[in-house]
């Protein structure tokens, strides 16, 4: 070990990734089924928003928050007031007491991480060698990190426990108007800010609820001088979600709210900062939707794809008794498994689209097919040229 850091040399013979790789088949095929079912419900999920949406927009009906009326009672409604409390959050262990929908407290522990990076390079004769560096550094965590799980955990030990844990208090009622906001209402609203507290206010907390800590800078420090911590050095800082101006679309249930079922299947609970218009509100779910719908589609797709890779990798691993070679197939393999699995991500979404939009899943699953067949065709194609090649040298 040299600095704050430690490096391992490990070797693999060729006939062990062998193995290694045709174990993994089966690892590739299970990640191929769980790409085919994450895209199917992928899609599902999407259509099932989107409609119920679209749904939600045309039922809408924007009321007062000033005041409960009846006639909305069961509907799916939009206003805009102040989210308030008239409570008062404590934090009892410091001695914090701040009127706020919510306090959060925060305690972080200085300690020390570890990262690890890999290269692996093959060697004549199918083996390999992979060469590991783990890196040591300190940081600040809100989270005990379990340094027993280190490579080289000596001079590296971190404390066993965290002697304070970040805590969250909520108000038990928060009200817009003349209006109660649900728990789950409640939840989304996460716009936190700093609470700083004064010497005067730190003074007058118990002093047996902050044993080792000192005041600094609006929070609490355990340890000798937050200029220079050490490993097990903790910090405490506040923060707090305040009354704000916002806008929510739910349904009415007397003076409360719960989500909106629509006919679809979809639920309908929106919380926005600010005055914000119904058709805004929609619009921005209807643009989360879509851009969570492509994002899982890469995600199938990249796990479609690395599934394919494992299935074939063993005739990586054949070749690599001479690396050239078995870097070759290597590429071609992770170009088969890209377009492959591009084919069969597409494939999968138009299956899916043949249960919830019919029209257009018909008109991609004659393009992926496409897609597919001409995969085929190219392959027995370059076959038979490296047919026709051999011929010609014999």
């Amino acid at each position: 070990m040299g600095g704050d850091s430690f490096t391992e040399i490990t070797g693999q013979s060729w006939g062990s990734r062998l193995l290694d790789s045709i174990k993994g088949i089966l690892f590739g095929i299970v990640l191929v089924g769980v790409a085919f079912v994450l895209l199917f419900w992928n899609e599902g999920r999407t259509v099932r928003v989107a409609k119920s949406l679209a749904e939600g927009a045309s039922a809408v009906v924007s009321v007062s928050s000033d005041r409960v009326d009846a006639a909305s009672e069961g509907k799916l409604v939009h206003m805009t007031g102040e989210a308030t409390t008239t409570e008062t959050l404590s934090d009892l262990e410091f001695g914090v007491s701040v009127p706020a929908i919510k306090l959060e407290r925060r305690a972080e522990m200085y300690q020390w991480k570890e990262e690890k990076k890999s290269q692996t390079r093959s060697k004549l004769g199918g083996g390999s060698e992979t060469v590991t560096t783990y890196s040591y550094s300190q940081a600040w965590s809100p989270q005990l990190i379990q340094s027993s799980s280190f490579k080289e955990r000596t001079g590296h030990e971190n404390p066993h426990d965290m002697p304070i844990k970040t805590q969250t208090r909520t108000a038990k009622k928060v009200t817009l108007g003349a209006f109660t906001l649900s728990e789950a209402q409640v939840d989304l609203l996460n716009k936190v800010e700093d609470f700083s507290l004064d010497e005067k206010a730190a003074a007058a907390s118990p002093p047996a609820a902050k044993t080792g800590f000192n005041f600094r800078d609006g929070g609490y420090y355990k340890g000798a001088d937050p200029s220079a911590p050490a490993i097990g050095d903790v910090r405490v800082t506040f923060q707090v979600v305040q009354p704000a101006t916002v806008s929510i679309v739910a349904r009415q249930i007397s003076d409360t709210f719960e989500p909106y079922q629509a006919k679809a299947g979809g639920s309908i609970l929106l919380v926005t900062y600010g005055t914000v218009s119904a058709d805004s509100m929609f619009k921005t779910e209807e643009e989360s939707n879509t851009t969570l719908a492509w994002a899982t589609r890469l995600v199938g797709f990249f796990m479609m794809a690395f599934g394919i890779f494992l299935v074939f990798r063993p005739f990586e691993v054949v070749a690599d008794v001479l690396p050239i070679f078995g870097t070759l197939v290597g590429a071609g393999i992770g170009l088969f498994a890209g377009v492959g699995g591009l084919c069969l991500t597409v494939v999968t979404i138009a299956l899916s689209w043949l249960f919830f939009r019919p029209l257009l899943g018909i008109g991609l699953l004659v393009l992926a097919v496409a897609g597919l067949a001409g995969l085929i065709h190219l392959g027995r194609k370059r076959k038979e040229q490296r047919l026709a090649a051999r011929a010609a040298t014999t």
